[in-house]
């Protein structure tokens, strides 16, 4: 009779844990670039527990960001939306080019109420929801627990922190000892929420501040790099490395946190960034890639990412599939068993098949679309990829770029003139797919005055790059 009612008691607690829904810790980095990470190819950032987590999961080496700029990228994961859909471009409040040859159209400068989100989704679930760290996504009617998040600390309306260090100057996070560092804060902030959490589902989206600038890192880890790092080292900023290392600590503490609470076996952990990673002031560098934030080309929106989902993936696989930010709302979704709200339509999706290397995507084509200026190089231009082929339709005189991925992963030689059918057949595909998703475009600027179009230092503002 003993030995029955263990095999009961047993029973009942594997399907109990069988039928419990996942956790999931969604950790999106600002501005980390896609060589930043050790297992994705830097040879100076030292970053063991993100490394830790590509072994323990799927790693894809063609993930990309929706946009080349933060604000539209964090409201493509949140809605499953490109941003030309929801008119969410640029940064907010954007880069302003009074004088450029073509004037921005009237973009959508918060993330709309109205407009249905992943955290509500979740929240109908039955999911506790926090939004810990940044948020970028409009003032404070618009700021994250208006949105579906039962908690918010940190997010604002702000793109960086005023610093890294304690005190911290940001309105909804309290300041801490003087001398506390901004990334550990959160970390500490995220895994209480995970402690008060364990015994329901809930959903981590833990936006951190690092690695943006203003570089600041812990003066023994800045110095410890500048040891270091090499002469002949591509990234070679000390500080830079400090504040990557900060996210790699963090992301130990978290998944430390989670075996302790002992919920890893249910729960899901995505890793990722919001845009290519800072070439400007010698931040970081992106090679193989061309150029980086606030760029066309792949240095601004190639990105690491990794997804863990116990029970699912592959340990220490890869999928070369080509992905992108609006991929993650339907890829949530899924995996949770959580059904959309039938008047939303993501343009997203879902990876699952790619998780559990089922099958491929549905699509052939991810697109991109940035009617705007900005200090990383980019004038206004919409792009795609369509296999191993990438477009680049720039606005200011209409000229196109191509360049095969595969064989030229740097981008250095357009094929435009050499395949012109091709590039012809692609642009109809990327104008034909503007029209669909409502993008604004910009127009003609009456003021445009190339000799007043300058930075602060009266220099001509760099074009393409």
């Amino acid at each position: 009779m003993k030995s029955l009612w263990l095999f009961l008691l047993l029973l009942t607690a594997s399907s109990s844990a069988a039928d419990r829904l996942p956790n999931i810790v969604f950790i999106l980095v600002d501005d980390m670039g896609w060589t930043d990470v050790g297992c994705f190819g830097s040879k100076v950032y030292e970053t063991p527990h993100i490394d830790s987590l590509a072994k323990q999961g799927m790693k894809f080496p063609q993930a990309y960001s929706a946009c080349t700029v933060c604000s539209p990228t964090r409201s493509a994961l949140l809605t499953g939306k490109y941003p030309a859909r929801t008119h969410i471009t640029d940064w907010i409040p954007g880069h302003v080019r009074p004088f450029a040859k073509l004037t921005v159209p009237d973009w959508m400068m918060h993330l709309p109420l109205e407009e249905m989100n992943i955290a509500r989704r979740l929240k109908s679930s039955g999911y506790a929801t926090a939004s810990i760290g940044k948020w970028h996504l409009g003032p404070e009617a618009y700021f994250p627990d208006k949105q579906g998040f039962d908690l918010n600390l940190g997010g604002t309306e702000k793109g960086q922190p005023p610093s890294y260090f304690s005190p911290y100057k940001i309105a909804t996070l309290t300041d801490g000892p003087p001398g506390e560092f901004l990334s550990d804060r959160l970390t500490s902030e995220a895994t209480k929420f995970m402690e008060k959490n364990k015994d329901t589902p809930f959903f981590l989206y833990l936006p951190h501040f690092a690695v943006h600038t203003p570089l600041m890192g812990k003066p023994e880890v800045v110095a410890k790099y500048k040891t270091k790092i090499q002469p002949d080292s591509k990234q070679h900023n000390a500080t830079y490395a400090a504040l990557v290392e900060s996210v790699d600590d963090s992301v130990g503490a978290i998944l430390k946190k989670l075996d302790e609470l002992k919920i890893a076996d249910h729960t899901i952990v995505i890793f990722t960034s919001d845009n290519g990673g800072l070439v400007l002031g010698q931040t970081t560098d992106n090679s193989p890639l061309r150029a980086g934030k606030g760029s066309a080309y792949e240095g601004g929106v190639r990105v690491p990412l990794i997804i863990k989902w116990p029970g699912v993936t592959k340990a220490d696989s890869v999928c070369e599939a080509p992905v992108i930010t609006p991929d993650y709302y339907p890829t949530l979704l899924e995996m949770t068993a959580t059904s959309d709200e039938p008047s939303h339509h993501p343009d997203g999706v879902s990876l699952v098949p790619l998780l559990k290397q089922t099958g491929g995507l549905q699509r052939d084509t991810i697109y991109w679309h940035y009617p705007h200026y900005h200090p990383g190089g980019a004038t206004p231009y919409s792009a795609l990829r369509q296999g191993d082929m990438k477009l680049i339709e720039f606005f200011e005189d209409s000229h196109v770029e191509l360049y095969d991925l595969k064989a030229d992963i740097s981008e250095q030689h357009n094929l435009a003139a050499q395949m012109p059918d091709k590039a012809h057949e692609l642009q109809a595909k990327l104008a034909a797919w503007r029209s669909e998703v409502g993008a604004q475009l910009p127009t003609a600027n009456a003021k445009h005055n190339p000799t007043k179009d300058v930075d602060k230092k009266g220099q001509a503002l760099k074009k393409g790059e």
